[in-house]
């Protein structure tokens, strides 16, 4: 029987994912998600197409062609839900996706949480919660924009977290798992310590309490130091400098008194490269879009490239700006992380088409591509000459306070961490190739993010972009289910996804 898992706060589902994925490629899931909480509309048609994905994975059929049609563009979403072979799965999805805001009304929720355990027949038995109340409150960007807010302590999203508190006080489950930003370490409110707050409220929820482990630092509850609970994603195999905040808690007396949670194994860095690597090349689009076309692309580079500059015979190809679906030059994933991602079926790439940007950034993109790669560093903007700096009020002030307003993402590095501001612009996730001049695609952030490529994101593309960079890593939840399965006597037979040096023994791709 698998582990039931309840998801709140769940975004577009990352944790979700990454629980669902352990043993399913093998045939035997050793969880499954059977209530998924989130307030956001469009997050949560992600999460129903995605929960319908996983429903018929495990169903004697398998995962349809029909859904695959979907993905690429070449069915509507009601021609989708209403096949035959797609109905009960997708019916199925409806009742385990739960579109409410926690807090809002917890009667519902609570009759919600309730009916779908007592569903699968766990409630008092084994099962996890998981999810991460969001962060704005605690994040360094969001506490800077509100310094001077005198309302700023009073706001609710502080104490977001006390709807999870809610849930492991009624429905005390045995494991869970709280993801947050490493803010959270230095955030006060009134003079106190949110996460000196937050660690004392769980250590005595419920009627027994829990104790709080580590996944990457071994330990007796109690001896952790506050920092002892980061996780750097980068050195567990995702192509991302995303550092969060993730407990574990075990109900006390769940454990016998020699077990211990065992910790995360450490892997080889993947680079932006490697993740990106294959996935087309694509050129971005002029703004404004009137103005858009191929000829004015190209003519906007050749600007850029300066008269000196001779044009290789590799760079002149005729690029597209991609779309919803991308056949690709190069199908056949050479590293782990390629194997993880991919998905034959599909034949390509979803979700992937550029932007449109000024003529003036797309100069600054080049310039800045060209730089990093040469100096294998992002450039400041003191690196830009006169011509290229924006035309903003500070921008020749001695101090400046965005010196990496344009910011590459380096080919030979994991990225930085790609947040919810990537919908805003992309001016901090530039593509390392100067020739494609152009910020990342939704595809290539949710590649960087380590979700699967047939992963589909609904909503326009600002609303896949929000969602992608709100989400936990799936490659780094799956390996957090291991630890879970191990504690619940009901390790997978599957092996990790790769061993730590499996990466590093594959060459990487040629750079362009």
């Amino acid at each position: 029987m698998v582990i039931p898992v309840i998801d709140v706060f769940a975004g577009p589902g990352g944790l979700n994912e990454g629980f669902s994925r352990l043993g399913e490629d093998a045939g035997a899931p050793v969880f499954q998600t059977v209530g998924s909480f989130e307030m956001d509309a469009t997050a949560c048609a992600t999460l129903r197409v995605r929960h319908a994905y996983h429903h018929l994975r495990r169903s004697p059929g398998g995962v349809p062609e029909s859904y695959y049609e979907f993905i690429r563009g070449e069915r509507t979403l009601d021609e989708f839900v209403n096949a035959p072979e797609v109905a009960a799965a997708y019916t199925a999805a409806e009742r385990a996706v739960h579109q409410i805001e926690l807090g809002a009304d917890r009667t519902t929720s609570d009759a919600l949480i309730e009916a779908a355990l007592e569903d699968v027949g766990a409630r008092g038995g084994d099962w996890v919660l998981v999810g991460g109340p969001p962060c704005q409150a605690y994040s360094l960007v969001g506490r800077s924009r509100r310094r001077n807010d005198d309302s700023f302590d009073d706001d609710h999203k502080h104490f977001l977290y006390r709807e999870y508190l809610h849930i492991l006080n009624t429905f005390e489950p045995p494991v869970f798992v709280m993801e947050n930003v490493k803010g959270l370490l230095s955030s006060t409110n009134r003079g106190t310590r949110m996460f000196d707050l937050i660690r004392d409220d769980l250590e005595h929820a419920g009627s027994v309490g829990y104790d709080l482990y580590s996944f990457v630092v071994g330990g007796e509850p109690g001896s952790f130091l506050p920092k002892d609970f980061v996780i750097r994603s980068e050195e567990y195999g995702v192509p991302q400098k995303r550092h969060r905040v993730i407990l574990l808690g075990v109900r006390r007396g769940f454990l016998s008194s020699a077990q211990r949670p065992t910790r995360l194994v450490k892997r080889t860095s993947v680079s932006v490269h490697r993740a990106l690597g294959h996935l087309p090349a694509i050129r971005s689009g002029v703004s404004p879009a009137r103005e858009d076309s191929l000829e004015a692309w190209e003519s906007i580079r050749a600007t850029a490239r300066g008269a000196a500059e001779a044009p290789s015979p590799q760079t002149e190809r005729r690029l597209t700006r991609g779309g919803a679906f991308v056949t690709p030059t190069d199908s056949a994933p050479d590293s782990a992380f390629e194997h993880w991602a991919a998905d034959s079926r599909l034949g390509g790439f979803i979700q992937h088409e550029s932007r449109t940007h000024m003529p003036s950034d797309l100069l600054r993109y080049y310039f800045a591509a060209k730089l990093a790669r040469a100096a294998r560093r992002s450039p400041k903007l003191g690196d830009f000459p006169d011509e290229l700096l924006p035309n903003h009020a500070n921008v020749t002030a001695e101090f400046r306070p965005f010196e990496d307003r344009f910011r590459v993402q380096l080919a030979t590095d994991s990225a930085t961490t790609v947040t919810s501001h990537i919908a805003k612009d992309g001016h901090y996730y530039i593509h390392y190739d100067p020739e494609q001049m152009r910020s990342l695609t939704v595809r290539e952030a949710a590649r960087l993010q380590s979700f699967p490529d047939n992963y589909y994101f609904s909503g326009n593309r600002t609303q896949q972009y929000h969602q992608v960079g709100n989400a936990v890593p799936p490659l780094l939840a799956y390996q957090l289910a291991h630890v879970v399965a191990a504690l619940l006597d009901r390790e997978s037979e599957v092996t990790q996804v790769d061993t730590p040096d499996a990466i590093a023994s594959m060459p990487e791709p040629v750079l362009f």
